[in-house]
């Protein structure tokens, strides 16, 4: 018979390095508007499993789209100008 042996010491040893970066807390900072969107959009979706979409539903639905889209279209516009050189466009 094997003994299973727990590792919680192994794990808590590294507790202090578990933490987001700051580098990666910015970066999460900088797609929150298009998590916010996201969420948004998966509301408007949920709503309308169980019923069939009424004309208010679809309405959301497509604000909630083009809210998602703008958002990632706003953040890969930012993160592009941002990594090209004196932020131009290649």
């Amino acid at each position: 018979m094997s003994h299973i042996v727990t590792v919680q010491e192994a794990v808590t040893a590294f507790a202090d390095f578990i933490e987001p970066t700051d580098a990666e807390l910015d970066a999460i900072e900088q797609e929150m508007p298009v998590i916010l969107a996201d969420v948004d959009l998966l509301d408007a979706q949920i709503i309308t499993l169980d019923r069939a979409p009424t004309e208010l539903d679809t309405r959301r639905l497509r604000r909630a789209r083009r809210r998602a889209l703008a958002a990632r279209v706003e953040l890969a516009n930012r993160t592009a100008g941002a990594t090209l050189p004196a932020g131009g466009a290649a």
